[in-house]
C-alpha cells in the first residue's frame, strides 16, 4: 500500500456515558478513497468530524503526511470538507464562491480568478463563473460546492453524505463525475455514507461500522464475498442466511447441516477455526444461488417452493419457502430473460450453489 496521508491510532469519543466511537487504528493511503460506511449511530460521522476537527478526541493520535494534528484547529490541517448542504453563499457569485477559500489564504486576486477557472473546468462547468447559487441545479450546486473544495488542492477530501439530497437518477450521474474527478486530482477522498451501494460503487475500500467501532474493513469484493461477522453478511447487499451447524470440517471446505441435509460452504474470512458441532450462520447471495426443476446428482442443495416472483428491471427475484421453521423467504436473483419468466408460483425447485459461494459464519 503507499504510504499513509491519514494515520490514526487509538481515536476515541465520548459524550457522557455514551461511546459514540471506541478506540479505533485506521490507516488511510494516499490517493485512496476510503468510505465510511454505517447505519446510524454506528460512528461514521463522529470519526469524520475527529478528523475535520470539528470535535475533538478523549484520546488517541491522528497524523496528516506525518504531522500531528490530533489537537490542530481545522482550517490548519490541510483538509476540505464537502457536506450534504453544499453552503454555498448565495450573495456571491459561482466564482466568487469558488475563489473564497483562496482570498482566506491571501492568494493574488488574479491567481485566484484563475485558479477558481481551472477548479470549473475541472467539475465541467466553465461556463457558470457569473450566476449565483439560485439560478442552478442541485446537481450543479454540488459540483460548485466540489469545486470550491478542490480549489486549493487539499491533501485529504472529507464528503459527508454529498448526494444525499439529490434524486437517485442525479446522484448516479455524481458518483461518476467524483470518481473521475478523484481520478484526475488523485487526491485523498474520505467519503461518508449510508447507501451500500453507493459505497460499493465509489471506494476503493469500505470502513463498514457498527456500535462506534470498526466491523470490517476492506475493499468492496473483500467484504460483499468475505464478510468477517454476521452485521457484515446481513448489512451489505442482500443476503440469504441459514441457521446450521458444522458436521465436517477440512483443508478447503467445510460441511454443514440444514433442516433438509448437508451442504458444502467455506468457512468466514476472520480466520476463527470452525469445529463440528458449532452452530453457524450460511450466507449465500441471491444470485449465487443456482435453481433447477430436479435435484442435481453432483451438488447437494434444497428443495424449496416459489412463493413469489418479481420483476425488478434488469434482475428477477424469485421468493421460495424451504419449510424451515420461522425462516424468511429464500431469495433468488436472475437476470431477467424469457427463462427466469419460466418460473410460477407454487413450482417446487431444487436450489444448489457452489461451496465457495456459500459462507459459514460463527455466530
Amino acid at each position: 500500500m503507499p504510504s499513509s496521508n491519514l494515520k490514526i491510532s487509538g481515536l476515541s469519543k465520548r459524550y457522557g456515558d455514551f461511546v459514540a466511537l471506541a478506540p479505533t487504528d485506521l490507516d488511510v493511503a494516499q490517493g485512496e478513497f476510503l468510505t465510511l460506511l454505517g447505519p446510524s449511530g454506528s460512528g461514521k460521522t463522529t470519526l469524520l468530524s475527529l478528523i475535520a476537527g470539528l470535535a475533538q478526541p478523549d484520546q488517541g493520535q491522528m497524523l496528516i503526511n506525518d504531522v500531528d494534528v490530533t489537537y490542530v484547529a481545522p482550517y490548519e490541517r490541510d483538509i476540505g470538507v464537502v457536506f450534504q448542504n453544499y453552503a454555498l453563499f448565495p450573495h456571491m457569485t459561482v466564482e466568487e464562491n469558488i475563489a473564497f477559500p483562496l482570498k482566506m489564504r491571501n492568494i493574488a486576486p488574479e491567481q485566484a480568478r484563475k485558479q477558481a477557472q481551472e477548479a470549473l473546468e475541472l467539475v465541467r462547468l466553465p461556463q457558470l463563473g457569473k450566476r449565483f447559487p439560485k439560478e442552478l441545479s442541485g446537481g450543479q450546486q454540488q459540483r460548485i460546492a466540489l469545486a470550491r473544495c478542490m480549489v486549493y488542492r487539499p491533501s485529504i477530501i472529507l464528503m459527508d453524505e454529498p448526494l444525499g439530497a439529490l434524486d437517485k437518477k442525479l446522484r448516479d450521474h455524481m458518483q461518476l463525475e467524483i470518481k473521475r474527478i478523484h481520478r484526475e486530482l488523485g487526491t485523498t477522498i474520505v467519503y461518508v455514507t449510508h447507501d451500500q451501494e453507493e459505497a460499493m460503487t465509489m471506494s476503493d475500500r469500505i470502513c463498514l461500522m457498527n456500535g462506534g467501532r470498526i466491523e470490517q474493513l476492506g475493499t468492496p469484493a473483500e467484504l460483499y464475498f468475505n464478510p468477517r461477522t454476521l452485521f457484515v453478511a446481513d448489512f451489505l447487499g442482500e443476503s440469504n442466511l441459514f441457521e446450521a451447524t458444522v458436521s465436517s470440517v477440512g483443508p478447503d471446505t467445510i460441511g454443514v447441516m440444514l433442516d433438509q441435509g448437508r451442504v458444502p460452504a467455506k468457512t468466514a474470512a476472520d480466520g476463527r477455526p470452525l469445529s463440528v458441532g458449532q452452530k453457524v450462520r450460511v450466507m449465500v447471495r441471491p444470485q449465487n444461488l443456482q435453481l433447477s426443476r430436479t435435484p442435481s446428482q453432483d451438488m447437494p442443495g434444497l428443495s424449496a417452493t416459489v412463493i413469489d416472483v418479481m420483476i425488478t428491471g434488469s434482475l428477477t427475484k424469485l421468493y421460495l419457502n424451504a419449510g424451515f421453521a420461522g425462516e424468511t423467504p429464500i431469495t433468488v436473483a436472475l437476470p431477467t430473460s424469457r427463462q427466469a419468466d419460466a418460473w410460477r408460483v407454487g413450482d417446487t425447485l431444487s436450489l444448489h450453489w457452489q461451496a465457495a459461494d456459500a459462507v459459514a459464519i460463527a455466530e
